[in-house]
């Protein structure tokens, strides 16, 4: 499918992301989420969309995600959680250069699920350029979860990248913080770009109960992954997930 947006400047996006915003204004307020309320999880998808991300790798980011939520296996897991899970997708690149792109939602079955695919589909790229700072995304991620009047058993952030943190410090600081208030980080990494980006984002990035990695070779290969990922998630199966902690020398090494 054709994205609208893709040459557009930064003013359009602008306009692009107030109409949005004020198209979905309505669909936000209906599916506003209960203060306090129970439910089984909540997930931060956190995408990178820094320079080294084009908008063709963009746009395959985006497809894979809605396709995921279509996909007939991740709407049956969905299901099984009677009280929803909620969701927000956020868009990332350097430091104080994140925006929640799609606000909280709940999602309970097929009709839900696909909503918020259409909706993903229909979003334009707020975020567009930048460097690479995880340590940010992490915290702004955190923020999401703390902030959004939901009360659930499994607190997670999920995020996807092609690069190593290039501003802002490493992330290992941010991570700890949020695996202390007992939020689990996950990743899912491109390796087009930097061969070894899975090991750095086990050393310093994922952390917390049950976290694991996904790696892909490019961009085509996101959609299985992104589908292989959010069923893990979602589902809650216990992986082995024995972090390796970092030593100092490890962690000067690393360089950013």
């Amino acid at each position: 499918m054709n994205r609208p947006f893709e040459h557009l400047g930064r003013s359009g996006l602008q306009r692009c992301a107030r109409f949005a915003l004020a198209l979905t204004g309505a669909a936000l307020l209906a599916a506003a989420i209960p203060a306090a309320r129970a439910i089984e999880l909540e997930l931060v998808l956190a995408v990178d969309s820094s320079t080294s991300v084009d908008f063709r790798e963009f746009n395959l980011q985006m497809r894979g995600y809605s396709a995921a939520f279509r996909d007939p296996r991740l709407v049956e897991i969905v299901a099984t959680h009677p009280d929803g899970i909620a969701i927000a997708l956020v868009l990332w690149s350097g430091p104080r250069q994140a925006v929640t792109a799609i606000e909280w939602t709940v999602l309970r079955d097929k009709a839900s699920s696909n909503a918020f695919a259409d909706r993903i589909d229909a979003m334009p790229r707020l975020v567009w350029g930048g460097s690479t700072a995880i340590a940010y995304a992490i915290e702004y991620a955190v923020r999401e979860l703390e902030d959004n009047g939901v009360s659930a058993r499994r607190m997670v952030i999920d995020i996807s990248g092609d690069g190593k943190s290039n501003d802002g410090g490493l992330p290992l600081t941010q991570r700890n913080r949020a695996v202390a208030k007992g939020i689990t980080i996950n990743g899912l990494v491109i390796l087009n770009e930097e061969p070894d980006i899975k090991e750095y984002y086990e050393k310093y990035v994922i952390g917390g109960a049950d976290a694991f990695v996904e790696a892909v070779w490019t961009f085509e290969d996101f959609a299985e992954a992104i589908l292989r990922k959010l069923v893990r998630e979602i589902q809650g199966a216990p992986v082995s997930s024995a972090l390796h902690a970092p030593s100092e020398k490890e962690i000067a090494d690393a360089g950013r």
